[in-house]
């Protein structure tokens, strides 16, 4: 797997009052509606915001700060991120964000890495250490933390701004800028999932499905192995299915021709069901050639057969060996056929705050010798459950 995070840390982003969370390569968070599954990915999709200079847009859209602060708390919001580095301590990053007037401020803003210094000095290696207005990064020609010369923009990170100095720190930097949320898809009926698309090179089917047929035509003249494994998983999930075919509907735009065994006219995109739409959209993502180092997909399970969740399931597992997965779900079906380590369940405590733990740290091997995870968490074993 592309080197992804290895811890995120959260408080007060609504119920997360004090997340410590762990990240595996493959993460599949259950629990009931309002217990914090989908504010996990929202504060990854905040911090990647945040990384690509987009902070401001985001909240704004997202209607201002103390619309995703924990009510009635009047300290900063605070996240976290760890990245392993091979043979190296891990790169540590934090970023504080308080309401303030019709705005808000970045009261705090550290890029570190653990240093194996002597006795009495600093044991991190600080390539960012903001607070409030004092702006501060390591040059590395001085040698020591120094201002921007530049406009600083204070309602962006400086993790955003500051040159490029180090290789680690920047390879930081992408990884979180590039981390991607995708939500249920579109698939009503104008779409842009259904309409036809242009000829064009597009290594991802898009959040919105924009590119999925022109991704599909990528694959398919420069991935070809790729392309053959979503047919194949097609083939899988609807036995009837033969092949796809792209026919051009006016110049430099495709559509999708999708043909079954027995029928001599093929089903076009804007033809197919919801679920089936779905779901090939999902597996050309998960085969995709410019997956992010960190992929998040809220509810994969709409409108999808419970057969389906099964080679969904496999799929994840395999395309986590080349990006970090982290899921929300509400689908018991889906969590039958996973294991205990690729399992987060989210709770709430006595405060309303999420608790958000590894189920290979829940003892149940005794359970699991008469139950699948599906059925420990109807039973309310796994708890997760209200």
């Amino acid at each position: 797997m592309k080197t992804g995070f290895s811890r995120l840390q959260a408080n007060g982003f609504r119920h997360l009052r004090e997340l410590n969370l762990p990240l595996a390569p493959l993460n599949v968070l259950i629990g009931a509606n309002g217990v914090g599954k989908t504010s996990i990915l929202e504060v990854m999709s905040l911090l990647a915001a945040s990384a690509d200079g987009h902070l401001q847009e985001t909240l704004s859209l997202a209607g201002g700060l103390s619309s995703l602060m924990t009510r009635d708390r009047k300290d900063p919001l605070s996240l976290a991120l760890a990245m392993p580095i091979a043979g190296e301590e891990p790169i540590e990053y934090r970023v504080d964000l308080q309401a303030g007037g019709l705005a808000y401020m970045l009261p705090c803003e550290q890029l570190k890495q653990r240093r194996h210094n002597s006795k009495g000095k600093d044991p991190f290696f600080k390539y960012i250490d903001s607070n409030g207005r004092d702006i501060r990064y390591y040059d590395n020609g001085a040698k020591k933390l120094v201002q921007p010369t530049w406009e600083h923009k204070p309602l962006e990170t400086s993790l955003a701004q500051v040159p490029n100095m180090f290789r680690e720190p920047e390879h930081f930097r992408e990884t979180l800028a590039s981390s991607t949320l995708y939500h249920a898809l579109d698939v009503s009926p104008r779409a842009p999932v259904r309409l036809p698309q242009a000829m064009q090179p597009a290594s991802l089917p898009g959040r919105d499905g924009e590119n999925l047929v022109s991704c599909l035509y990528f694959l398919r003249e420069t991935a070809r192995d790729r392309f053959e494994a979503v047919e194949d998983t097609i083939r899988v999930a609807f036995p009837n299915f033969e092949r796809m075919d792209f026919p051009p509907v006016a110049a430099g735009s495709l559509t999708m021709a999708w043909k079954e065994r027995d029928y001599t006219q093929p089903i076009y995109a804007h033809q197919l069901s919801e679920g089936t739409l779905r779901f090939l959209w999902l597996i050309t993502l998960l085969q995709s050639p410019g997956l992010p180092t960190v992929t998040l997909i809220d509810e994969p399970e709409v409108s999808l057969h419970p057969e389906m969740l099964r080679l969904l399931a496999d799929l994840f597992r395999e395309a986590a060996t080349r990006t970090q997965l982290l899921i929300a779900t509400h689908s018991e079906q889906l969590v039958r056929f996973l294991d205990p380590a690729e399992l987060i369940v989210c709770d709430l405590d006595r405060d309303q705050g999420t608790v958000a733990t590894r189920a290979d740290n829940m003892d149940m091997g005794a359970w699991l010798k008469e139950y699948s995870l599906d059925q420990l968490w109807e039973l309310g074993r796994l708890g997760g459950r209200s």
